[in-house]
């Protein structure tokens, strides 16, 4: 009797090991875990760059294609369009080449709108096609972009995201307010299924004793820490933060944290040297290796939305602090998805961006109730065990994967 041939996926995303961005990370850790149950996986990403890295791999049962291309997108927005489309076209024609007649394709969003360049090729060769929503663009552009340069052009896109929602097999969303967003477009609710992100596998909380010698090197000992950790990117609603960190300038014990880089880094570094604003920090995005010691300097850590964006994305480094069991403080809608969860499982506080007085009068007693705080912390824990963990996102992926083959 002969055995049943491995079920075919072809993962489509910009970055994926040994890059380390959070799409990265969740890609790996997908695409290796179906491969541990049998799956014939295929990953198309960019090439990173080094020359150790070979076009065509094979790691941990998944097949990498790499995609050769410039990486300019931190220089400029030009630097960032060239890599976008180099990376778009040499995922197409890698596609051509890897995706067959019965296999899946799953495209994620980075660039934006990939699952609409490689929609076309995924029904001529009659492939199921998958798009995992991590962000919904190009509304995420209209939304952050002031001006109106460009927006016809984007309403144009937006038509034809539209046509192929409808038109593939299925969209995965990361949360309620996405899936609602995505069938207002048009998309049957049997085409949509919600999977959330979930906590970088393997993260534990770190040695009390590294997390301390940490706190020393970057002069936090003794500080009530709010952290942020992850891109400083546009769709995130920071100036607020540096609105309060204005509101407790006169409370040495806290201090406010940035880890990482993104398009806001340069702007709000400035705006601290302004406003003199001393206690606020900035350190570098942190190897993955390193991520449960940098965060464990975190007290309570800061989720943020801006309020054009609520529906549009979701903030999934809160599965990676509550996995931590660290406190949470979201500061964005207050009918919002993380509000919902931050307010529902007790995780911490949950603020407006109008309400930072009586955020940083919150603050101050916090900082001085360590019972609190740990009872935020313990629910924080107990919410990724049942929301966050890889185990059961694995699981639903799978079943999303075998309801497209029926």
């Amino acid at each position: 009797m002969s055995m049943p041939a491995p079920r075919r996926v072809v993962f489509v995303n910009r970055f994926y090991w040994p890059d380390e961005p959070a799409t990265a990370q969740l890609l790996t850790d997908l695409a290796e875990g179906l491969a541990a149950e049998g799956w014939d996986v295929s990953v198309i990403a960019s090439h990173p760059g080094h020359a150790g890295a070979p076009r065509c791999e094979r790691r941990n049962g998944v097949t990498i294609h790499r995609v050769r291309g410039p990486r300019w997108g931190k220089r400029s927005l030009i630097g960032r369009v060239a890599d976008f489309a180099a990376f778009l076209v040499g995922a197409l024609w890698r596609c051509i080449r890897v995706l067959h007649r019965g296999d899946t394709l799953v495209t994620k969003t980075d660039p934006p709108l990939l699952g609409v360049m490689l929609w076309p090729w995924a029904k001529l060769c009659r492939a199921r096609h998958v798009h995992w929503v991590q962000d919904i663009y190009p509304e995420v552009a209209m939304a952050v972009d002031g001006g109106r340069a460009g927006r016809w052009l984007l309403a144009g896109l937006r038509g034809l995201r539209d046509f192929t929602w409808r038109h593939s097999t299925a969209c995965v969303a990361l949360g309620e307010d996405m899936a609602a967003f995505i069938r207002a477009r048009g998309v049957a609710r049997s085409q949509i299924s919600i999977i959330g992100n979930w906590a970088p596998t393997g993260l534990a909380p770190a040695p009390a004793d590294e997390v301390a010698r940490l706190r020393w090197d970057w002069g936090l000992a003794d500080k009530f820490v709010i952290a942020y950790s992850g891109n400083l990117g546009r769709v995130h609603d920071l100036d607020p933060v540096l609105d309060l960190a204005g509101q407790l300038r006169d409370e040495p014990h806290i201090a406010f944290l940035f880890i990482g880089g993104g398009a806001q880094h340069a702007r709000l570094h400035q705006r601290v040297l302004d406003e003199q604003l001393r206690n606020v920090h900035f350190q570098p995005a942190q190897r993955r290796d390193r991520l449960a010691t940098a965060l464990g300097i975190g007290d309570l850590h800061l989720v943020t939305l801006l309020p054009s964006c609520a529906s549009l994305v979701f903030p999934s480094k809160l599965y990676g602090v509550a996995a931590l069991g660290k406190p949470i403080l979201f500061l964005g809608p207050d009918d919002s998805e993380p509000a919902r969860l931050v307010r529902e499982y007790g995780m911490g506080l949950a603020s407006q961006r109008e309400a930072l007085t009586t955020l940083a009068s919150s603050l101050r007693q916090l900082s001085q109730n360590p019972v609190t705080l740990a009872g935020y912390g313990a629910a924080a824990r107990q919410f990724a065990e049942h929301n966050g963990a890889f185990t059961s996102a694995l699981a639903l992926w799978r079943q999303a994967l075998l309801k497209t083959r029926t």
